[in-house]
């Protein structure tokens, strides 16, 4: 007999996009890795919008760069907080009180691995001296590892 409490795991667009001719070899790769490959997807596709969000905040409205990082972060982490919980970790929460409190989970999350961020880039490109670009990218890894762990083991936790 059937458990009725537990819902089929239903094709999402990526799934879809794999069943193409052209992408078909790769669909058994895709099916072991979803989450990791959805996750740096979603990542680099957050990455762009970050750069386009601050160009155009910066060139059209001339806003302070801080000020403009930070409207750019928020943005990003929403948009981060949707893609991670519909397609990469496929999260399921009920009622309004669970995704409220998701929600905070995650920008909690994000909080912090800002923090982390930030204290890596004052102590090694401001105390330190060291390469600003090496630096940051290594931040960068840091970040996005930490964010991942974060999202997978505490966020959207099954």
């Amino acid at each position: 007999m059937k458990n009725t409490n537990q819902q089929e795991p239903r094709e999402d667009i990526f799934d879809r996009l794999m069943h193409l001719p052209v992408l078909r070899i790769f669909e058994g790769f895709y099916r072991a890795h979803k989450e990791v490959l959805l996750y740096l997807f979603f990542g680099g596709v957050t990455f762009f919008l970050n750069i386009f969000l601050f160009a155009v905040i910066n060139y059209v409205f001339g806003i302070s760069e801080l000020i403009n990082n930070m409207i750019g972060w928020v943005a990003c982490v929403l948009f981060q907080f949707f893609t991670n919980r519909t397609w990469v970790f496929e999260s399921r929460t009920s009622g309004t009180s669970g995704f409220l409190k998701q929600m905070a989970d995650f920008f909690g999350g994000r909080l912090l691995t800002l923090a982390v961020e930030e204290v890596i880039l004052a102590v090694f490109i401001t105390w330190l001296q060291l390469n600003a670009m090496g630096v940051k990218v290594a931040a960068q890894v840091i970040v996005i590892l930490l964010n991942y762990l974060l999202s997978k083991f505490w966020v959207f936790k099954k």
